[in-house]
């Protein structure tokens, strides 16, 4: 299994206290997979329903930000590919 990457920066390398802190974090995991199952329904006429499908995500990365100070990160936006997490300094 391959390890998941990621990249990390903050939008500022000073925040006054009090100040809004942004941090944007580009992550993907080699391994994810997403698989698609059809199912079609027959019935013993022959008689076939359309198909259906549905999606899933096969080891999807998990993000968790923490900092030294243990502050509250929340995430503002996430793509799946790049998240953007908030926090005040």
């Amino acid at each position: 299994m391959a390890a998941p990457t990621v990249t990390a920066s903050l939008h500022s390398t000073t925040c006054a206290p009090g100040a809004q802190m942004l941090l944007t974090v580009a992550y993907g995991d080699p391994d994810t997979k997403t698989v698609t199952v059809t199912l079609v329904v027959t019935d013993d006429q022959g008689n076939s329903s359309a198909p259906v499908t549905v999606s899933a995500v096969i080891d999807p990365p998990t993000l968790t930000v923490t900092d030294d100070s243990e502050r509250t990160w929340t995430r503002v936006s996430d793509t799946g590919a790049v998240a953007v997490f908030r926090a005040v300094a």
